[in-house]
């Protein structure tokens, strides 16, 4: 029998709404760069904000909160500041029941560009971790700042599946999109806010995209 083909998801903005990493980045490390450093949160907020900025997007540092609570030498652990707001985790409405519906037929798995730290929280806390095959975080387990056309092809490679045996959706339009499709990879842009014009590989919602591969992307 053959294996059951592969569906990979992004995670933040796709699955998980992007409160729980604003407050994490944005809220509570300024609050623990105030607390060490006897600062307002409107003083230090801007500080620390401006140093992500400084390292920018493009260096592994940026999404590493271990990095950071050593460089700023914050109080308390990277542990409990996941812990403090996992109450900001949620999943978009239509998450679940299109997972549940889906992990039935396909494998499942995860590829996001977050730390794996984040990941497995989000997951954990959304109550769907049971639902993924595997977990591939591009930083974590890559070293790679973003999900390059490698990174998608080591991941075909692990997972033992033929790219055209493969389908990927998230909501960055070159990461998520082009570049696995660039691979061969079936891929849809998932564009909840309607910035890009409709067509036949762009969604509004999980609802839409699970509809069209069932259509055009059979269950072995």
């Amino acid at each position: 029998m053959k294996n059951k083909k592969l569906i990979s998801f992004d995670l933040d903005n796709t699955l998980i709404d992007p409160t729980y990493t604003t407050f994490v980045w944005e809220i509570g490390i300024p609050q623990l760069y105030a607390k060490k450093y006897g600062i307002s949160l409107s003083e230090a907020t801007p500080i620390v904000i401006a140093e992500y900025e400084r390292i920018g997007d493009s260096a592994l540092e940026w999404y590493d909160i271990t990095y950071w609570f050593k460089y700023f030498n914050l109080p308390g652990s990277w542990e409990n500041l996941l812990e403090e707001y996992r109450d900001k985790i949620r999943p978009f409405p239509e998450v679940k029941e299109v997972i549940e519906n889906l992990a039935q037929y396909y494998d499942l798995i995860i590829t996001s560009n977050a730390a794996r730290e984040f990941v497995e929280v989000e997951l954990k806390e959304a109550g769907i971790e049971d639902y993924f095959t595997r977990i591939f975080s591009a930083t974590s387990d890559f070293r790679q700042v973003k999900k390059t056309p490698q990174f998608y092809k080591q991941i075909c490679k692990i997972m033992g599946t033929g790219p055209s045996d493969a389908i990927h959706t998230g909501d960055h339009y070159e990461f998520d999109y082009i570049v696995p499709k660039s691979v061969g990879i079936k891929a849809y842009y998932l564009d909840r806010d309607g910035k890009k014009p409709k067509d036949s590989f762009t969604v509004k919602n999980l609802k839409e995209f699970a509809t069209l591969i069932k259509k055009s992307f059979r269950p072995i």
